[in-house]
Formats: structure tokens, sequence, C-alpha cells
């Protein structure tokens, strides 16, 4: 029997023609404020219109600054700054009842969920990660747990549903990820229950209209 298959390396995704303008307009920026000679700025929109990966894109404007706000495509968006204090939950329990977590908060290299007749909500989009790769260990029993990410987040799904299911729910919003984006590994049992992981607009933010799988 095959063994799970391993995350892909997010930085060997392909990009899009969105990334690739988006790279342009970083460097014609860079361009006008004198930091780039045109030479320069001819030779690197070449090699962002012939990038073909995330990792492509990487060295075009590694040794430019970025503006407030800004960031490059494929990577992860910081919701808060390291100062910020934010609550650290590494367990979720809920039982008759429910429970969630939103917002700002911490999350650990492992977070542990455990719902019984009850209902759990894990809002990862404005989570902090202490970790590059996350793993969530989520069990269910006659309950429900859902798990929200945003579009940066690579996610690998691989728990077991016994007479329930555990699955990767349709996308809302189309996913964005790239070299320095988190991975959040699922694991558990669902018995007669369900855990969903969907991933979704930042909070605020209207759903994209997305095509048919």
């Amino acid at each position: 029997m095959e063994g799970p298959l391993e995350p892909r390396d997010p930085s060997l995704l392909r990009v899009s023609d969105a990334d690739r303008h988006k790279v342009a307009e970083i460097l014609r920026q860079a361009a006008g404020e004198g930091r780039l000679d045109l030479d320069e700025l001819d030779e690197r929109l070449e090699s962002a219109y012939a990038a073909k990966t995330y990792a492509d894109l990487v060295p075009i404007t590694a040794d430019l600054p970025l503006r407030a706000g800004e960031r490059l495509p494929g990577s992860a968006p910081r919701p808060a700054s390291p100062g910020v204090p934010a609550p650290r939950h590494d367990t979720t329990l809920a039982f008759m009842g429910g429970a969630s977590r939103k917002g700002l908060w911490e999350v650990g290299a492992t977070h542990t969920a455990f719902a019984m007749w009850a209902g759990i909500t894990l809002d990862l989009r404005e989570a902090r990660f202490t970790s590059r790769e996350t793993v969530i260990y989520a069990n269910a029993i006659w309950a429900g747990i859902d798990i929200v990410v945003n579009e940066h987040t690579h996610v690998i799904v691989d728990g077991i549903g016994i007479m329930g299911g555990f699955e990767q729910a349709r996308d809302k919003v189309a996913p964005a990820v790239g070299p320095d984006s988190p991975i959040v590994r699922v694991k558990g049992i669902s018995l007669m229950a369900g855990v969903s992981v969907q991933r979704r607009p930042m909070p605020g933010q209207k759903s994209k209209r997305l095509g048919r799988r």
C-alpha cells in the first residue's frame, strides 16, 4: 500500500500572468525611484515574463524594497507584526456544545481539536504560525470540525472518515501559494461525523467566483 503523498514544494508551483504583471509593476516602481537603470529594468522584465515558477520570480526582486502593504506573488501575508500579542492555543475541545478560534491567535507546530456531539471552528486565516509546517489533529465523533484557511496556505488533508467525511471542501477563493506559504496538514478520524477544510477570502474581502472543478 502506498504511503501518503508528500507536500509539493510551493516554490515549484506555476505562476500566473497576474503574478508576472505584479512583479513587473514592482520593477517599474523601482526604476522610477532610481533603483534600477533602463538596461537592468529591461533585463529583469524579460526574466519576469519568462518565469515559470515562483522560484523563478524570487531572485528578480530579492534586492528591492517593498512598499508598506506590498508583497510578492506567492508569499504569505503577515496579519500582524511580531510585537502584537496573540493568545496561544494548542488544544480546542468541545463536548455537547461549540467552540471556535478566530481572528489573531498563535498556532504552534501542532494543534489538537476534539469534538463529540459538538461543533468546532478553527479559523486560521489571521492566525500566526510559529512553524513552517503545522499539523492539526482533528478528531470528531458525531460532531463537526470546520477548518478555514486563506488563499496563501498550502493544505494537505490526510485524515480518515468512518461513516462520515474527512475532506477538503470546495474553495471559496483560488489558491495562491508560494515559497513562503505556511503548510497546514490535517490528520485525524471522523466517526459518523464531518471534518472539512475550506479555503476562503480574508475577513472583510468578497468571495471570488471560481470555475467548476
